[in-house]
């Protein structure tokens, strides 16, 4: 008897669990365990998506994700039934309640609340309206002596790595290939990782030097690597004039064939030179790439 089988596309509208959430679950806890049809796509069963309903409505509950894969659907069915105390976090609704986790030093349940809402939100909304506001809101917490470096360094240790914990599972990218770094003396790199979910999301390849590139490292590095597109990242404490002269430099440095974009909370106050262009707001690295496509059809 031939049993019917969904895609991904299906799954997430189905449960409300987002594709790259379902992609992390399959590697790290082997479930869901989808076959792939001749194209290689992913082929859900009734009975995976409904355990994966049951798990997405337990872990709205408070539970871990971990003990979840580990309980068949008769107890998964149990634990909705019997009143529980919540053993996660519920969603922290304002940026104090991850404030009031780094000055406790409660590190795990830092971590535990970035996940709980990453698991809620999908990949692209965790970042665009969770990560990148609250990044703003733990700088301004540190400059107005609300928290100390140190529980600065925390927050962005934990958040980092849960990004590039779930960029692990996107698979390989197409074009455009892009390089991602900073300038000499940037030394914030959170905007550049969050820049680089966002392009990954959008199908493009990136090519990361970190923090902190000599302007000739980075025409040297856009040159052996056979980019299409240098994007740069510039915090609010960056000094406009002098991201302008180093943008210019960096433009006159490159063939015309290679883009150069910039983003970040900096780059508002940066007048730009001719040839670089500024993606902001919640749509900007989408329309970079959608125009680059458009450009080199």
């Amino acid at each position: 008897m031939h049993t019917p089988r969904f895609n991904i596309t299906a799954v997430e509208r189905d449960t409300g669990l987002s594709k790259d959430l379902l992609r992390m679950w399959e590697r790290r806890y082997g479930f869901p365990s989808p076959q792939r049809d001749q194209h290689g796509e992913r082929l859900y069963t009734a009975a995976e998506i409904e355990r994966l309903r049951l798990i997405k409505r337990l872990i709205d509950k408070g539970f871990r994700p971990g003990k979840l894969f580990a309980s068949d659907p008769e107890s998964l069915e149990s634990l909705l039934a019997e009143p529980t105390t919540p053993q996660m976090p519920s969603v922290i609704e304002d940026w104090n309640g991850y404030l009031d986790l780094l000055r406790q030093g409660d590190i795990s349940g830092l971590r535990d609340a970035l996940q709980q809402q990453l698991m809620r939100q999908g990949l692209q909304s965790f970042v665009l309206d969770t990560a990148a506001p609250l990044s703003v809101a733990v700088g301004e917490a540190w400059m107005q002596g609300q928290i100390r470096i140190h529980e600065e360094h925390v927050y962005s240790e934990q958040l980092k790595s849960l990004l590039r914990q779930s960029m692990a599972v996107l698979g390989e990218r197409g074009r455009p290939t892009l390089l991602l770094t900073t300038v000499p003396d940037e030394e914030h790199g959170l905007g550049l990782l969050l820049a680089e979910v966002l392009f990954m999301l959008e199908g493009a390849r990136c090519i990361s030097l970190g923090t902190r590139t000599p302007l000739l490292d980075i025409v040297d590095a856009a040159a052996r690597h056979g980019v299409d597109v240098v994007a740069l990242s510039f915090s609010t404490s960056f000094p406009p004039r002098q991201a302008a002269i180093q943008l210019k430099e960096l433009r006159d440095y490159m063939p015309a064939s290679i883009e150069l974009w910039i983003g970040g909370a900096g780059t508002e106050r940066i007048v730009l030179p001719p040839g670089v262009k500024r993606g902001m707001g919640r749509q900007g690295p989408a329309q970079l790439i959608e125009e680059w496509r458009i450009n080199h059809a």
